[in-house]
C-alpha cells in the first residue's frame, strides 16, 4: 500500500517568543525566526501519535521582526534535596526575545508503516493502520482548537495561539517582504541517533521575501 503524506498550515501567533541559540548559553538571545524544532513541537503539541511523525517543509514569516530586551532574576541551582537558599542562588540574567510575532507554518504529517514501529514477531498480532485517520483527528482537533499541552513559541511562558489554514478556501495573506541570510540555524535533535542524549541538527537558513524553505531531514543541507 503506498502511503501519501498529507501537508498542513498552521498560522500561529503571539505576544513575545524566544527560540534560544544554543551557542549562547548565559544570556539567552533568540533566533530571528522560529526555529523547525519548536515549529515541530507545535503540532506535537495539537496532535501526535507513535505512528506519525511532522516534518516541517516552510516558514513564513507574516510580521515584521521587532525585539525587546528583558532582565528577570533566576535561581542558579538544580533542586535536590537539599534546601535552596534563593538570595544565595540568585543570578539577574537578560534576554532578548522576539515581540508581535506571527508565522505561517507548513508540516507533512508523516505516517509510519506497522513493520517500521514494531517487532517483527508482533506483526501478525497486528494489522496495518490507515494514515486517513491520523488526518482526519489532527484536523477535528486543529478546527476546533484543541490541543493536548499549550503550544509555546521557544519558551513556555511565550505562549501560542494558532488557527489551521485552509489554502483552497482561506484568504491567504502574503508574507513579509524581506529577504535575508539567517546563517546556521538549529534544525532539529536527532532523537534516531540517540534518543536519551540526541545530537543537534542545524542548517543554513535564508528568508526569501518572508518565506524560509526547510529542507528535509535526510538532505545534504542538514549539518550535524
Amino acid at each position: 500500500m503506498d502511503y501519501i503524506d498529507k501537508e498542513y498550515c498552521l498560522e500561529v501567533w503571539g505576544p513575545m517568543a524566544c527560540f534560544t541559540r544554543p551557542e549562547l548559553k548565559v544570556e539567552r538571545v533568540s533566533y530571528d525566526v522560529i526555529t523547525p524544532s519548536a515549529a515541530r513541537a507545535i503540532f506535537e503539541a495539537i496532535f501526535w501519535k507513535p505512528a506519525i511523525l511532522w516534518q516541517i517543509t516552510k516558514i513564513e514569516v507574516m510580521n515584521p521582526i521587532k525585539w525587546t530586551s528583558v532582565r528577570r532574576n533566576e535561581v542558579g541551582a538544580v533542586a535536590s534535596k537539599s534546601p535552596i537558599f534563593i538570595e544565595d542562588k540568585r543570578q539577574q540574567k537578560n534576554t532578548l526575545l522576539l515581540i508581535d510575532v506571527r508565522y505561517r507554518i507548513y508540516a507533512k504529517l508523516v505516517f509510519i508503516p506497522i513493520l517500521k514501529r514494531v517487532n517483527v514477531l508482533s506483526i501478525l498480532d497486528r494489522p496495518d493502520e490507515n494514515p486517513a485517520k491520523y488526518n482526519a483527528m489532527f484536523e477535528r482537533r486543529a478546527n476546533k482548537g484543541q490541543c493536548f499541552t499549550q503550544p509555546y513559541l521557544g519558551t513556555r511562558e511565550c505562549s501560542a495561539s494558532f488557527k489551521l489554514i485552509h489554502p483552497d478556501t482561506d484568504l491567504i495573506e502574503a508574507p513579509i517582504n524581506e529577504t535575508r541570510d539567517l546563517g546556521i540555524m538549529l534544525y532539529d535533535m536527532d532523537f534516531e541517533t540517540n534518543l536519551k542524549n540526541p545530537p543537534a541538527m542545524f542548517f543554513r537558513a535564508k528568508m526569501e521575501n518572508g518565506v524560509i524553505i526547510v529542507p528535509p531531514k535526510g538532505s545534504e543541507e542538514i549539518l550535524r
